[in-house]
C-alpha cells in the first residue's frame, strides 16, 4: 500500500491519489472504454523525478505505466492499480534556428512542438494528430505528413536522454551507446524512459495541403492510391475511406456515404504543388475541396475537447490496392455495424525506403501501404464484434508477412509485436533488452521480453 503523504516528499512534480478531487481526469487515456485505477499517478517534472518513480516502481513491485500524450490504442499510459509517470509538465523546447536542430522534452504534444518550430518556417514530421505525445510517437517510429519527404519521425532524432531501468540518466546518439539509440528508433518504451530528444529540423514553411473529399468509389480508391505512389515524394497523403460526417462544409445529400477524405501535404514550392495534386483532382468531382496554401503547423487543427473514442484497429502493410481490394474495402465499411468505419492508407516510400531495414528498429522499410481498419462504437462490450471486423478486413488486404507498426497495435498478443520487428530486429531487441532492462521493469508497452544476459564466468 503507497502512502501518499510519503511519496509526495519524494518528488518536485504533483502527486496524484484516488482522494484527489483531480484522479478521475488525471487517470483518463485518449482511448475510450479504458478504465484502470492506478495507486498513484506523478506528474513528474524533470529527469530525476522520472528515476525516483521507476526506484519506486522498483521497490514497491508495483506495475509501471510512462505516459507522454496517453495516446496509445491498448491504453497502456495508465496502469490499474500500479504508478503513472505523467511526462505532461515536462515541455520544454530549445530551438537553434541557424542549427537547424531542436532539444525537446517529451511531455510536448506533436502540434506544440510543430506550432513552435513553424513560427520559424521549420518541422519535424511527427503523425497526423497534434494531441500526440511526442515520446510515443517518436519511440514507435513517426509516420506523418512529411514521411516520403524527410522520412519517419525517427529518421530526424539525432540524439536522447533516457532515464534507463536503473535509474540512470544516459545520452544515447549515433556515437554514444549506439545499442540503445537503435532500439529506441522503434522499439517503442521497452528500454527506458525518454526525457529528451534532439531533432533535425527541416524548412518547411508553406505547403500546398488540407483534406480533398471524393466520393468513395472502388475506381476513386484504387485510383488515389496508385497517383499517390506514383507522386513525386514532396507529396505525402493519408486517405480516409469513410462515412461522411455531417460537416457543414459537406452537402447534407453526401452525409452518411462513403467518401475519400484525403489529407494531403505537398512539401515544396505552391506551383509545383498544384500540378502535383491536378491528378487527384481529376479522378471524380470533388465533393469539398479545401487543399491550398497553408502554413505547415494548420495542418493539425484544434481537437474535440474531451474526446474518448472507444475504437478498435488492425493495421498492416500492403503492396498496393487494386480494384479488388478497394471492392473489399466498400463492401466491408458498407457491412459494419460500427458508429464509424473506416479504412486508412497511408502511402509509403520516398525517404523513408532509402534508409536501410537494419538501420533502426523499424524494419518495415520497404512496405509501400500501411493500411488499418478502425472501427469506432460506444459501447465497450461490443468489442468483439467490431474486432472480427478488422480483423477480417486487415486479413483481407494483407500480404504474406505484412507486419505491424508497433504505434497501432492495441492489446493484440505478442504474436502481433513480433510482426512489428521481423528477422533479427526481434532478437537484437530482446538482447538490448537483456542489457538495459533485465528484469523487465518496463513492460506496460508493446513488449519485448529480455533475452537472459550471459553472466560473467558462464
Amino acid at each position: 500500500m503507497i502512502s501518499t503523504p510519503q511519496v509526495a516528499a519524494r518528488f518536485k512534480g504533483p502527486v496524484i491519489s484516488p482522494d484527489d478531487p483531480t484522479y478521475d481526469e488525471a487517470r483518463q487515456v485518449f482511448a475510450g472504454g479504458v478504465d484502470r485505477w492506478p495507486s498513484v499517478i506523478v506528474r513528474v517534472a524533470d529527469a530525476d523525478d522520472v528515476a525516483r518513480g521507476l526506484a519506486l516502481a522498483r521497490e514497491t513491485g508495483l506495475e509501471l505505466a510512462v505516459r507522454s500524450g496517453g495516446h496509445s490504442p491498448a491504453g497502456h499510459g495508465v496502469s490499474d492499480g500500479g504508478i503513472v509517470l505523467d511526462l505532461a509538465d515536462m515541455r520544454r523546447l530549445e530551438i537553434d534556428v541557424e542549427g537547424r536542430t531542436a532539444w525537446a522534452e517529451t511531455g510536448l504534444t506533436a502540434g506544440e512542438y510543430t506550432s513552435a518550430t513553424g513560427a520559424h518556417g521549420l518541422a519535424t514530421g511527427f503523425g497526423d494528430a497534434g494531441s500526440v505525445g511526442i515520446g510515443g510517437i517518436t519511440l514507435s517510429g513517426g509516420v506523418g505528413f512529411l514521411v516520403r519527404k524527410h522520412g519517419l519521425t525517427i529518421d530526424n532524432l539525432l540524439a536522447a536522454e533516457v532515464v534507463t531501468a536503473d535509474g540512470e540518466l544516459v545520452r544515447t546518439d549515433a556515437d554514444t551507446r549506439p545499442d540503445l539509440f537503435w532500439a529506441i528508433r522503434g522499439g517503442g518504451g521497452n528500454f527506458g524512459v525518454a526525457t529528451r530528444f534532439q531533432f533535425r529540423l527541416h524548412e518547411v514553411d508553406t505547403i500546398v495541403g488540407g483534406p480533398l473529399f471524393l466520393p468513395a468509389t472502388p475506381d476513386v480508391i484504387s485510383g488515389f492510391i496508385a497517383e499517390a505512389q506514383a507522386a513525386p515524394e514532396e507529396l505525402s497523403t493519408i486517405v480516409n475511406v469513410m462515412p461522411a460526417p455531417p460537416l457543414p462544409f459537406l452537402p447534407v445529400e453526401h452525409h452518411g456515404e462513403l467518401v475519400v477524405m484525403a489529407l494531403m501535404a505537398y512539401a515544396g514550392p505552391i506551383d509545383d504543388g498544384e500540378r502535383a495534386l491536378a491528378p487527384f483532382r481529376d479522378l471524380a468531382t470533388p465533393i469539398a475541396d479545401m487543399v491550398g496554401p497553408m502554413p505547415y503547423p494548420e495542418l493539425y487543427p484544434p481537437e474535440e475537447e474531451g474526446y474518448h473514442p472507444v475504437a478498435s484497429i488492425r493495421t498492416t502493410f500492403v503492396d498496393g490496392i487494386d480494384r479488388q481490394a478497394a471492392d473489399t474495402i466498400v463492401e466491408r465499411l458498407r457491412a459494419s455495424t460500427a458508429e464509424m468505419g473506416i479504412t486508412q492508407l497511408r502511402v509509403l516510400g520516398g525517404a523513408m525506403a532509402r534508409v536501410p531495414a537494419d538501420a533502426t528498429a523499424f524494419a518495415h522499410r520497404s512496405s509501400p501501404i500501411l493500411a488499418s481498419a478502425v472501427a469506432i462504437y460506444g459501447r465497450p462490450e461490443e468489442r468483439s464484434v467490431h474486432e472480427n471486423w478488422v480483423a477480417g478486413l486487415a486479413a483481407e488486404l494483407m500480404r504474406d508477412g505484412a507486419g505491424a507498426y508497433v504505434g497501432f497495435i492495441g492489446d493484440e498478443g505478442e504474436e502481433r509485436v513480433r510482426a512489428a520487428y521481423p528477422g533479427r530486429t526481434w532478437d537484437r531487441l530482446a538482447a538490448i533488452k537483456g542489457r538495459y532492462d533485465p528484469d523487465n521493469l518496463f513492460r506496460l508497452n508493446q513488449n519485448v521480453p529480455p533475452a537472459p544476459t550471459r553472466r560473467p564466468g558462464a
